[in-house]
Order: C-alpha cells, then sequence, then structure tokens
C-alpha cells in the first residue's frame, strides 16, 4: 500500500486529490491539538462535575473541533479546485465562495465550539481587514490605532454587560460575573479575599 501511495506521488496525476486528502488529514490533526488543551483546562477550572464527565466533555469538544477542520479543509480546497477546473484558472473570489459554501456547510451550526472558532476568526479577520485598508493605502495608518481599538472594545464590552448582558456569549457573561458582580459580595475576611460566597 505504502509503495502503491508513493508511486501516485511520484507519477504527480493525482497531487490535487492528494492534497485534498493531506487537508483533510492536517485539520483533524490540528483541531485535536488546538482544542484538546484548552477544552481539558476550561473543564478543569469551570467544570464541577465527576471526572467521567469531564473526560466527555473535553473528548466531544476536541472531536468535534478535529471534525469540523478534518470536513472544511477538504471542501474548501475540493471547491477550489473544481471552480479552477470549470474556469481554468483560479479568480480572486473564488477562494472567498469556497469559504462561504464550505463555512456554512460545517460552521453553520450554532454551537459552543463552532461559535468560539467563528468569533476567533472574525476578531483576526476584523484586524486584517483593517490593516488591508492601510497596506492599500485606503486610510493611512493610524499611530494611535491599538490603543484605540481596545478602549472602544472595552467601553462596549463594559456597557453590554452592564446594561443589556443577556446579548453577551454564555462564558462572556460568566466571567465578567464573577471579575465584576460577585467582587461585591463579601461579609467577613474569608469571603473578601480568600473565596467567593
Amino acid at each position: 500500500m505504502k509503495d502503491y501511495v508513493n508511486q501516485l506521488i511520484k507519477n504527480g496525476n493525482y497531487n490535487d486529490i492528494l492534497a485534498i486528502l493531506k487537508g483533510s488529514r492536517n485539520g483533524a490533526v490540528y483541531g485535536a491539538k488546538i482544542r484538546f488543551p484548552h477544552a481539558l483546562v476550561m473543564t478543569v477550572l469551570f467544570r464541577r462535575t465527576n471526572l467521567k464527565d469531564m473526560a466527555r466533555t473535553i473528548l466531544k469538544a476536541t472531536y468535534q473541533h478535529a471534525r469540523n477542520l478534518a470536513t472544511f479543509v477538504p471542501i474548501y480546497k475540493a471547491l477550489l479546485l473544481g471552480l479552477k477546473k470549470l474556469k481554468g484558472k483560479e479568480d480572486n473570489l473564488d477562494s472567498f465562495v469556497a469559504g462561504v459554501i464550505g463555512g456554512y456547510l460545517v460552521f453553520g451550526t450554532d454551537n459552543p465550539v463552532n461559535n468560539q472558532i467563528v468569533l476567533y476568526l472574525f476578531s483576526r479577520i476584523s484586524v486584517g481587514l483593517a490593516r488591508l485598508l492601510v497596506k492599500r493605502n485606503v486610510i493611512p495608518a493610524p499611530s494611535y490605532s491599538f490603543p484605540l481599538f481596545s478602549a472602544i472594545t472595552w467601553g462596549i464590552v463594559m456597557w453590554l454587560f452592564r446594561h443589556d448582558r443577556d446579548v453577551l456569549q454564555g462564558s462572556l457573561q460568566s466571567s465578567m460575573q464573577y471579575l465584576y458582580n460577585d467582587s461585591d459580595i463579601f461579609s467577613d475576611f474569608d469571603t473578601l479575599l480568600l473565596r467567593n460566597q
């Protein structure tokens, strides 16, 4: 089997298909490498249940992240390849179209893992799009962009938490509850400095 695959690789005629297969493999590996430690730490810190339930939670999140990337990557790569074969070349928007279709099919279900992945990507592309505007000389490079971005972000999140917290993601609400509201509740030395009530 190994020799046969090596021949296919050396032949070069199937490299596009093999790259799709390898993309699926890399998606699974990367998803597991990223999610497992995150799920482990978050579960140990914030989930107060038995070890069996904690292990199930960690493995379920790891499996979902790995499966989603192992599914998205080949869909994306296959769509890019299909569009290129159809038109004879790759157009500028092909990656966007393939990303939209793959994103809808794989990450379109609103669940905690997908939500976190999509929010992570959204924050990164927001910064990337701002940098693209500067790179293409659409806007000048602001000298205080990060401090301004940071200030506005914190202002908005604190305002939303204070006045409409139900619109924020559940884990963010819990973190902010712990930091800003639970710190208002104490009745003695222990509950002031050693533990929450």
